[in-house]
């Protein structure tokens, strides 16, 4: 496929054969499914304490949802968990562009060892349906089944899993990174429309939140060729998760711009927002919280000087600043974390 994808504002020329390259994806024959090569490792759950060393940080364990498909979660709990209170419980949608990865691909399943750890918390990974297999809403539907799935174990339909004993299911929480971010949103406002008690979302994490538009914004042309969300790389990408002959100004990519959504998201919980100033994808992130504001719900912000998609994935210090202000956010109930946030970093109040 010879697609140009020049685009008129950037007067940029690039093909197919060169975005899929880059991703290590291919065709396969049926000209549907994607061979996807992408050399990062996938691992097992850690279910017990074993002689490894060091000794794990945190227990998980893949537990399957119907026996009719290989839906699963990926589920984790602190190596010691407190007898005498209840953990938070943590929903988890991984990135990767809705088009690559896994929730066992190493890097998402240290983070969640890390969440379990460090919170503490009960932390639900969730596998979901890549494209462009199974387009958009199928990563959205996923989302949601899990927090159905959440629900039944709240409720003890079919038995409890032992682990989630642990879970305090009124402090619920939904927590992405990339096209995780953008999935969450999605499934949040969905689950407005169903009764999921005696779940009780209290927030949403949303970390460098992957959505898109037609038209660009000022990181996207700065930031054009960046290395690791390169623009014309991310235009193929939502050619392949977006429905066919749908643009990116449709909600499912751009989240401002209209569409069926829009009169459910005063109804949204608080809401938590991370970027960096050296992520193409910033203003996004910075656009999605005004208009958050705008409709009253609470949002609270980091965008950082620097850094670059999925820093927090390669950079330990980064990682650990995330981890302490979702920490805060989902753990402080009196804390204002948004006046905290905003006076670290002056320049990206809006």
């Amino acid at each position: 496929m010879a697609t140009n994808l020049t685009d008129p504002n950037l007067q940029q020329q690039h093909t197919w054969q060169e975005a899929f390259q880059v991703l290590g994806i291919a065709w396969n024959p049926d000209g549907r499914s994607l061979n996807r090569t992408v050399q990062i490792p996938m691992v097992d759950p850690t279910p017990y304490q074993d002689s490894t060393n060091p000794p794990p940080i945190a227990l998980s364990q893949d537990i399957y949802l119907s026996p009719k498909s290989k839906a699963y979660v990926r589920l984790y709990i602190p190596t010691n968990p407190p007898k005498n209170r209840k953990l938070p419980l943590v929903i988890y949608l991984h990135g990767g562009d809705f088009v690559l990865f896994s929730a066992s691909t190493v890097i998402f399943h240290n983070f969640c060892n890390d969440i379990a750890s460090q919170f503490p918390a009960v932390v639900v990974s969730v596998e979901y349906r890549l494209a462009p297999e199974n387009r958009l809403p199928a990563a959205f539907d996923d989302a949601l089944n899990a927090i159905f799935w959440a629900k039944n174990q709240a409720l003890g339909i079919g038995g409890r899993d032992p682990w989630m004993e642990y879970a305090d299911f009124s402090r619920v929480f939904l927590l992405g990174s990339s096209a995780g971010a953008n999935i969450v949103y999605h499934a949040a406002l969905r689950a407005l429309d169903f009764d999921i008690r005696p779940l009780n979302i209290r927030g949403l994490l949303l970390n460098q939140a992957y959505f898109g538009g037609l038209k660009r914004t000022q990181s996207e042309i700065r930031l054009i060729d960046d290395p690791y969300v390169a623009l014309y790389i991310n235009d193929v990408l939502w050619s392949l998760a977006l429905p066919k002959n749908l643009n990116r100004d449709h909600e499912f990519c751009n989240p401002i711009s209209g569409g069926t959504y829009l009169g459910r998201v005063f109804r949204l919980p608080k809401v938590y927002i991370k970027g960096d100033f050296g992520d193409p994808l910033v203003d996004r992130s910075i656009q999605l919280a005004q208009f958050l504001q705008s409709c009253r719900v609470p949002v609270y912000y980091r965008f950082n000087q620097g850094g670059f998609h999925g820093i927090e994935l390669q950079n330990r210090t980064a990682a650990q600043e995330l981890y302490d202000d979702m920490k805060f956010f989902v753990n402080d109930l009196h804390v204002n974390l948004k006046s905290e946030i905003i006076s670290d970093h002056a320049s990206a109040s809006f």
